[in-house]
């Protein structure tokens, strides 16, 4: 039975986005504030404030509070609905690639 593709539709559309892929990235590292992560990029804290809000929605990222600040930190578990669709396509490639071998080492 092949994985929902609706519980991982909002985690792709959310990471369409090269710079989204990026901070997600940063977030794999650590945990950041809106400005350590706009540090990283040549726009506005608004600008990263929409890219991080998109990735929320998407429940990418998981916002906390301290104090005055939001800490910004990855859910891994939002991206393993997206890994598990794609790993179900693993058998395909998997088969392919065996005839290609197959072919190649029958040509030769």
């Amino acid at each position: 039975m092949s994985p929902d593709l609706n519980s991982a539709q909002p985690v792709f559309r959310a990471l369409a986005d090269p710079t989204r892929c990026a901070i997600v990235k940063l977030l794999a590292v650590q945990d950041l504030r809106v400005g350590d992560i706009a540090a990283h990029f040549s726009m506005t804290r608004p600008a990263v404030a929409k890219h991080l809000a998109v990735l929320k929605s998407a429940d990418v990222i998981r916002v906390s509070q301290a104090g005055r600040e939001r800490i910004n930190a990855l859910n891994p578990a939002a991206l393993k609905a997206a890994s598990d669709w794609l790993n179900y396509f693993d058998h395909f490639w998997d088969d392919r690639l065996a005839a290609l071998k197959s072919a190649v080492e029958a040509d030769a």
